[in-house]
């Protein structure tokens, strides 16, 4: 028989438009997932908040897959560090649906710290198993951000105790089965180590040249590519500060675009983050060589990994960071932060460089090296296509939550025959 999943991902929806404010490695995660367990023979409902007018309460989405937009809060987009007062709603949501009979639910996976708020309460009414994948740790967040974290302060009790209530957490690489562990006091045995992937029928090697002619950009000249949002912790000054270094102190040139949100004319007034990069680049007298390219489809994204020599990506900490793979899959080497999950997919001279965060210096060392070492970037960029194709693929990632799944429905249904209690029952 199969299963029915209810998915839970309070401000990431599959359907939204990659490059926007809150896209992110969730988006994709929830979306990719739901698509190949429904491969698998699962049916999925993915609940996430309902920010337009004009959407549908429901969409099917593929075979197998509905997006459910819940009404919680007002319908327009709230950043996410303003929902938390709109989660009752999101839960009384449910729990209707649930009492009128809709779907009974086999297991809940929540994605995000908010969407766990939803399913641990869900879990304690009836009884449902859940699993948590938590994108990213409120006190992770706050060691790097400290004062200018925007989420509320009691993020981190709520993910506390929905640490200690989960059927089983999956973390998104090693360090954050550390994180887990060290501030939240997560059982060993509840942990499962689950990252993200790509889709490689979306990012696959091209010929670099025919790369560079289809975003016009000058072949020959070494180029170096940046995706990702324009925040600040995403560390984009580092690279900015790095190519002022890689020519006043080595010597040598290279272009660099950045790929992230759609802009205009007026992009630094609207977007914060883009007019503070480009008053940097301005000052270190690199501006000439720094293109924001801003928002691109999914489609195109290929394109600019496989024009690059070489994929940079530098932010404070980052809970897993999806781009690296994505370059990886299209034989791009990358230039990468050791932390998160890019010290998990990245191998240091395999794959890649990892180098410490906020260090320009470094970042500018392994630049110049790259631009002196174009056999060794070869070598990166093919070793890097085998570790995301045989590791990483959407599907293999599908296979190890279905395996997750199933030690939690079975220990479920053990418990359940020898009268035990279950972990959301044994909450206070």
């Amino acid at each position: 028989m199969s299963k029915w999943i209810a998915f839970i991902s309070e401000h990431a929806s599959p359907l939204a438009i990659p490059g926007g404010y809150d896209y992110g490695s969730q988006n994709a995660y929830v979306g990719q997932i739901a698509l190949e367990l429904s491969r698998f023979g699962y049916h999925i409902d993915v609940f996430t908040r309902r920010d337009d007018m004009t959407l549908p309460e429901i969409v099917d989405w593929a075979p197998g897959v509905r997006i459910i937009h819940v009404p919680a809060g007002p319908a327009r987009f709230v950043r996410r560090e303003q929902l938390l007062p709109y989660m009752e709603d999101f839960t009384h949501y449910m729990d209707s649906s649930l009492r009128r009979g809709r779907r009974r639910y086999d297991l809940i996976h929540a994605n995000f710290f908010m969407s766990g708020m939803v399913a641990r309460e869900l879990c304690k009414r009836w009884g449902i198993p859940f699993v948590m994948t938590f994108h990213g740790l409120g006190a992770v967040r706050r060691l790097h951000q400290d004062q200018n974290d925007e989420f509320p302060r009691e993020r981190n009790l709520i993910e506390s105790e929905i640490v200690a209530d989960a059927d089983a957490i999956l973390a998104q690489c090693p360090q954050d089965a550390k994180d887990l562990e060290v501030f939240y006091g997560a059982a060993l045995d509840k942990l499962r180590l689950v990252p993200c992937g790509f889709d490689p029928t979306q990012f696959y090697p091209m010929d670099k040249d025919a790369a560079r002619r289809e975003i016009d950009v000058m072949a020959g000249h070494p180029l170096w590519v940046s995706v990702g949002r324009m925040v600040p912790h995403k560390g984009v000054d580092t690279i900015i500060e790095a190519m002022a270094r890689l020519r006043d102190q080595h010597g040598l040139d290279a272009s660099l675009v950045i790929v992230g949100e759609k802009i205009d004319r007026h992009d630094g007034d609207t977007i914060p983050e883009i007019g503070r990069l480009k008053a940097l680049a301005t000052r270190l007298r690199v501006a000439d060589r720094v293109l924001f390219a801003g928002r691109r489809r999914p489609d195109e994204l290929h394109l600019y990994y496989s024009a690059a020599d070489l994929y940079i990506t530098t932010p404070w900490y980052e809970p897993f960071g999806i781009t690296p793979l994505e370059a990886m899959a299209c034989g791009t080497p990358v230039l990468g932060s050791a932390v998160g999950g890019i010290k998990y997919t990245v191998r240091h001279k395999e794959t890649g460089y990892l180098v410490r965060p906020h260090n320009p210096v470094a970042v500018a060392l392994y630049m110049a090296h790259a631009l002196r070492a174009p056999a060794e970037l070869r070598r990166l960029g093919r070793q890097g296509l085998v570790r995301a194709t045989t590791q990483f693929t959407w599907r293999k990632v599908a296979q190890r939550v279905d395996d997750v799944y199933g030690e939690v429905l079975k220990a479920r249904s053990r418990a359940s025959l020898g009268g035990l209690p279950t972990s959301c029952a044994e909450s206070p």
